[in-house]
């Protein structure tokens, strides 16, 4: 399909999704499968350049039909003590990690790793095996959510409405953690030490804070308003809120979606 078809079809879609509702069954056609691509990488790391921009790609071209992927390029750190220390590294993403092995039984972390909607990891440059891992994703039941941001902005602080649309019938009597995301795009770095020294590095969409909520027995009892910090060094035309519902015994993301932030401060 032609970029001109993609853009025709999304033209269409939204159309259909003004006209039909969320309950419509034209809506739930047209509505693409969110799939959530998790990378861990480091500006340390000199096989981790390739997988970023694969991520980037996909965040940013969506070239796969019927998807919409949602990028979280999240930093490790323990790559800083080899010559260079990422300035977009935490321990934080570190440890997020290092809780995927009690899923996938890996034997370990490695960068770059690529984990698809928070239940099965591949090597974060290994296109085609991973797209078809995308695939597989979408095409389980998972539950529409729905973002969007409200009110006023004050001292770098935005309020987000969150509310579930639909939630499968599979995942209804499942524990759910609510998590937040904020990422942002465009952002480089000159590498001047380390496996990457002397290159300049794009990165995807990078997390720029990552914290979760709470945690209930259903969607309906998590709190609807959720409040983010944007900090000002961060570009906010560059920025987007992820929200995203984890399966608290499997760490599987069953539902996800984001909203790029759109005002600014008074």
């Amino acid at each position: 399909m032609t970029h001109l078809c993609r853009a025709a079809a999304a033209t269409i879609a939204v159309i259909s999704l003004l006209a039909a509702g969320t309950t419509g069954t034209v809506a739930d056609k047209a509505a693409k499968q969110v799939v959530v691509a998790e990378l861990f990488t480091s500006e340390g790391c000199s096989s981790c350049p390739p997988a970023e921009a694969l991520l980037r790609h996909w965040s940013e071209e969506q070239p796969m039909e019927g998807v919409e992927i949602i990028a979280l390029e999240e930093h490790v750190d323990y790559w800083n003590h080899l010559g260079w220390t990422d300035p977009f590294s935490s321990k934080q993403f570190s440890d997020r990690q290092e809780q995927y092995t009690s899923v996938f039984h890996n034997g370990g972390v490695y960068t770059p790793q690529l984990v698809i909607d928070g239940s099965a990891e591949i090597v974060g440059s290994r296109t085609q095996e991973a797209e078809e891992m995308i695939q597989h994703a979408a095409s389980l039941p998972k539950a529409s959510i729905e973002l969007k941001e409200t009110g006023a902005r004050k001292n770098g602080h935005a309020a987000f409405q969150f509310s579930t649309a639909s939630m499968p019938t599979a995942l209804s009597s499942h524990k759910l953690e609510l998590w937040v995301a904020v990422t942002e795009r465009g952002l480089e770095s000159d590498v001047r030490a380390g496996e990457n020294s002397g290159r300049r590095l794009q990165h995807a969409a990078l997390v720029r804070s990552l914290r979760k909520l709470e945690t209930g027995d259903s969607a309906a009892q998590l709190q609807p308003q959720i409040n983010v910090q944007l900090k000002g060094s961060w570009k906010q035309e560059n920025l987007a809120v992820v929200v995203f519902l984890v399966d608290a015994a499997s760490r599987r993301i069953v539902g996800v979606a984001s909203q790029r932030v759109s005002r600014v401060d008074p």
